[in-house]
């Protein structure tokens, strides 16, 4: 069994769960921050045998996409206690996939 620790943008991630649900994968979701945008993100920690991972990526390659965004005037790219007043074009989406084996599962 594997593990994986799943994190989407906020408006990938119902795309998502409804996508594993309507394969019979169950996902719990965690609400959590990015660093970078200090936006929302969603944490969705999905439990799958082995031979259901490839097609659990599948899923969430074709929901999580990268896609550009304008933000405008913001600090991130600028030196220390500067502030850029035009708008920067930045990648946002995707997914960060976290794979990790299951010694032991336990439904309760």
């Amino acid at each position: 069994m594997k593990l994986l620790l799943t994190i989407v943008q906020d408006a990938d991630a119902g795309r998502l769960q409804q996508g594993l649900s309507g394969e019979g994968f169950q996902s719990t979701k965690l609400a959590s921050t990015g660093g970078f945008l200090r936006e929302g993100n969603t944490t969705l920690i999905i439990g799958v045998e082995e031979k259901d991972v490839p097609r659990v990526m599948e899923l969430i390659h074709e929901t999580c996409r990268e896609r550009n965004r304008i933000v405008a005037g913001s600090a991130f790219h600028a030196p220390e206690g500067s502030f850029t007043a035009y708008p920067v074009e930045v990648p946002v989406g995707g997914a960060i996939v976290f794979t990790l084996g299951v010694e032991n599962f336990t439904r309760v």
